[in-house]
């Protein structure tokens, strides 16, 4: 129960990626478990002193975007592409060597969130006006082409990232890792302050908005392509932040992410791909699930979690009404 109360955990937050994503630029963020790949791996780099490959495929896509964008808003695409990966490049050579844990965590945070506003920019924003569909094959095809970057960069072993802490509590005769303890903890407070930002802040009502009604946006003059962008840092820092945390508890390779995405968004369906609190209680499910399934049937343990599919896409496609929501 333990394990799988804390698995549950980095599915509801990948839930929560995918919630914002698609509530916001209708985009099924597939991606997503590349990205808490990157998360983990790019700080298992770190901590052993060397500088990930994902930090120079940050700093190429950033002056890409920095030379196509260029003419638009100069000041602010100098300072997001321009200053902050040179700045952030920087850091990370001259931090990399203390092999610090605390330090390779928040470098591989601070690398991995950017990369979904250069997904927004490049994959999705010309053709933001698609179909689900489209928009669902070209998540797909991104899937495959960071999987290989991946591979090139980081190699088909597994990694483990670095521990925030190494304790463990014994109550009674249950052992209780103290890295469960900051995933779950982490997860609250994550929770917490994205309710805040959606109720308190002009930016996380721009998205509820946008969420609510497109079109209706659009008319009160909220720009869609930076709500699309925000949504999308949102989704990679927390799928960077999940790479983070799970990493520590199981080492991962270059294409364990998609497995674990893929169970996310079996919590992010059973909320409908709308409702929180139910994409909330789907992803401890499935974690619970998939722990006792280990445990009696561990040959039938993905079976099991995606089994969980059909009887919520039947009760859907029996609720929806248009022919578009039942797809």
């Amino acid at each position: 129960m333990q394990d799988g109360i804390t698995t549950g955990a980095i599915y509801l937050l990948l839930a929560i990626g995918l919630l914002i994503v698609f509530s916001v630029t209708r985009v099924i963020f597939v991606p997503q478990g590349d990205l808490l790949a990157f998360g983990t791996l790019t700080a298992a780099t770190l901590q052993s002193g060397q500088i990930p490959g994902t930090l120079w495929l940050l700093d190429g896509v950033s002056a890409l975007a920095l030379l196509i964008s260029w003419h638009r808003a100069p000041l602010r695409t100098a300072l997001t592409w321009g200053v902050y990966p040179f700045v952030l490049t920087m850091a990370t050579l001259l931090l990399a060597r203390f092999e610090h844990p605390a330090m390779s965590i928040l470098l591989a945070l601070a690398i991995v969130t950017p990369m979904g506003p250069l997904i927004w920019r490049f994959a999705f924003r010309p053709v933001a006006d698609a179909s689900v569909l489209a928009l669902l094959i070209i998540a797909m095809a991104l899937h495959f082409v960071l999987a290989g970057v991946g591979l090139v960069f980081f190699g088909p072993e597994e990694a483990r990232a670095p521990a925030i802490t190494e304790s463990n509590f014994e109550l009674g005769q249950l052992n209780v890792s103290g890295q469960s303890l900051c995933v779950l903890a982490s997860c609250i407070i994550l929770v917490a302050a994205l309710r805040w930002f959606f109720g308190a802040t002009i930016y996380g009502k721009a998205l509820r908005a946008t969420a609510s009604d497109r079109l209706g946006a659009r008319l009160v003059g909220i720009d869609a392509a930076a709500t699309g962008a925000l949504a999308f840092a949102l989704a990679s820092f927390i799928a960077a932040l999940a790479g983070v945390l799970i990493g520590a508890v199981t080492p991962l390779s270059y294409d364990a992410g998609f497995d674990i995405g893929l169970k996310g968004f079996v919590a992010a369906i059973m909320g409908g791909l709308a409702s929180f609190p139910l994409a909330a209680a789907g992803a401890v499910l499935v974690g619970v699930l998939e722990s006792l399934g280990s445990f009696w049937a561990s040959a039938y343990r993905d079976v099991i979690v995606f089994t969980l599919l059909i009887p919520v896409l039947a009760w859907l496609s029996l609720r929806a009404g248009s022919g578009e929501e039942r797809a």
